[in-house]
């Protein structure tokens, strides 16, 4: 039983990892098809953007943000509004185990087009098994359009799991560590 509960876990973790170097092979050949507001915003910031042409695009396109210069460097520090989305266990958990095994492969295969398209920037499960099951935080500007995004994933529309949105601020292009 605790293997299976594992299973998730290693795929998302295969997932984010696939995903994670696909990321910058993508981002070339994706030029060719055009390139999305949300990858443009990574890409400004890897080409250093000053802070005020950051501020600018963000805010054109919708992102609420706040800046301030930290004390100890000087830097201006660019904060911006994402949105958490808390995954639970919703109440239609009764289907079978090739039906739930179906649905977790289709949730993956949503999570991944999240962040491929740059609408999340990571999700992952929860270690325990309890009410919340998960999270992904979407770098959109609206809570809406997080909301529908999130919506749009097999496990909720089955019932299995259920949404709840946060907004949250975090420093714009500061890596996990």
């Amino acid at each position: 039983m605790k293997n299976r509960s594992i299973l998730p876990l290693l795929l998302m973790l295969g997932l984010l990892i696939s995903c994670n170097e696909k990321k910058n092979s993508d981002a070339r050949d994706h030029d060719e098809m055009g390139t999305s507001h949300f990858e443009a915003h990574s890409e400004a910031l890897e080409e250093r953007t000053s802070v005020a042409e950051l501020k600018k695009e963000l805010t054109d396109d919708g992102f609420e943000i706040f800046d301030y210069v930290d004390a100890k460097t000087g830097d201006t520090i660019l904060m911006q509004k994402y949105f958490m989305a808390f995954l639970k266990s919703g109440l239609n958990r009764s289907q079978n185990q090739k039906e739930t095994d179906s649905l977790q492969q289709l949730h993956l295969a949503h999570l991944g087009r999240m962040y491929e398209q740059g609408y999340a920037d990571i999700s992952g499960p929860f270690e325990e098994a309890g009410e919340l099951r998960g999270v992904t935080i979407y770098n959109v500007p609206t809570e809406q359009m997080a909301d529908s995004l999130a919506n749009l994933d097999p496990m909720v529309k089955a019932g299995r799991l259920v949404i709840e949105i946060h907004p949250w601020w975090a420093g714009k292009g500061f890596p996990l560590r």
